[in-house]
């Protein structure tokens, strides 16, 4: 035993001890004590926030200081917003559209004063629709016409129109990322809309904002749609001239004219005329060609035509624009134009009546009681959607004598 704890002792005094490590509390402990200075180890530690009850109630408290220093916008009335409307301030513009894309009944009251007021600073722009098969180059194309427009001294307004999910309703709002160029020059204004479902990809607000824009001073107004087929027709009641934008190999004669749409266009431009494929263009526009000879025009005394023209290289948008205004032209001395625009304000009103009038029913609380058996009647095949309609009508009327 003796010779035991003398051996322990021995190996207790020859064993070296751990020098105690000195922490530096800015660096992590792994760093070696060596390199807290080296640029190997870069990483530093903060400091935490103290879990104390006074200084929790300190940090909340300076929280709530900083947020009331966060200045507001300040509240506009209607005179504000028509006046920085016509002097053109774009913040102002941008804030009256926004109220009058509001489903907020305040906020309806208010535009419709603002609408009101600006009406007679409306009505000096021309209004282009353009719309296209899937991949046709819209937004490609309206950057480089815009930018052309603006060269020759004109203001552009964009009304780019997206396509909301039917599922969400949402919608990606990318249009003014692609035009890049033209989203900046301060001549130009782009305002995407979601198209919400409305006929056509033509949102709900858009003949409003339309009209907001050439008060503010916008001689051009482009009004992109979704392109999705017979629906376009609708953007044919907001605008004065509609163009439709095709591609070679996007589908023969035969197709475009199943679409419906080309009866309804002013001019017809088959886009990406460059490389390639310009030979492509000009085989397909002669196609094109064909298939509007054989169709009536839609507008009096003016014959639908194709063109071909490059939103890459500009080719052929200078004279998208001379067809334009040659129609512009020959619409103004005939009346045509005049009397399409009066003609589309009369569409407007009675679109608006009946909007309102759909709605009205459909919240209407005995309607809502009695709607669902009858629909469920209907698709059962029980009674005719005739009489289930009649019976739903006979309801809201007598609710209304009430």
């Amino acid at each position: 035993m003796p010779c035991l704890r003398e051996n322990l002792y021995f190996l207790n005094r020859t064993m070296k001890k751990p020098k105690k490590r000195t922490i530096d509390k800015n660096s992590p402990e792994w760093v070696p004590a060596d390199k807290k200075n080296s640029v190997e180890f870069t990483t530093n530690i903060m400091p935490g926030v103290s879990s104390t009850t006074a200084d929790l109630k300190s940090s909340h408290n300076q929280k709530i200081s900083i947020r009331r220093q966060v200045k507001k916008r300040p509240a506009l009335y209607v005179d504000d917003y028509v006046n920085g409307i016509l002097t053109r301030e774009r913040s102002i513009l941008a804030r009256a559209i926004t109220l009058i894309e509001s489903n907020s009944w305040q906020h309806q009251s208010q535009a419709q004063e603002i609408l009101t007021k600006l009406m007679p600073y409306t009505g000096n722009s021309i209004r282009i629709g353009i719309t296209g098969v899937p991949g046709a180059g819209k937004s490609s194309f309206i950057e480089a016409f815009g930018l052309y427009l603006l060269e020759q001294g004109h203001r552009v307004a964009v009304l780019a129109i997206d396509p909301s999910s039917a599922i969400s309703g949402g919608s990606i709002l990318g249009d003014k990322t692609r035009m890049e160029k033209l989203g900046t020059h301060p001549n130009a204004f782009i305002r995407p809309s979601p198209a919400s479902g409305a006929l056509g990809g033509v949102a709900r607000k858009t003949r409003e904002t339309l009209l907001v824009c050439e008060a503010s001073g916008f001689d051009v107004v482009l009004v992109e749609t979704v392109g999705v087929g017979q629906s376009e027709i609708t953007v044919r009641s907001l605008v004065d001239f509609f163009l439709l934008l095709q591609i070679a190999g996007g589908g023969d004669e035969l197709q475009g004219i199943k679409k419906g749409v080309m009866e309804i266009a002013d001019a017809l431009v088959v886009n990406k005329a460059d490389g390639d494929n310009k030979a492509k263009a000009e085989v397909a526009k002669q196609g094109f060609a064909t298939a509007l000879h054989y169709m009536m025009p839609h507008t009096n005394g003016w014959q639908t035509r194709a063109f071909t023209c490059s939103a890459v290289t500009g080719e052929g948008i200078a004279n998208v624009w001379r067809v334009i205004e040659k129609f512009k032209g020959i619409t103004t001395a005939n009346n045509v134009f005049a009397e399409r625009r009066r003609s589309q304000a009369r569409q407007w009103m009675r679109a608006i009546v009946e909007d309102y009038l759909q709605s009205l029913f459909y919240k209407d609380e005995n309607i809502q009681k009695i709607l669902p058996q009858l629909e469920n009647a209907v698709m059962a095949g029980k009674i005719p959607a005739t009489t289930a309609a009649q019976q739903l009508v006979d309801a809201f009327e007598k609710q209304r004598e009430k």
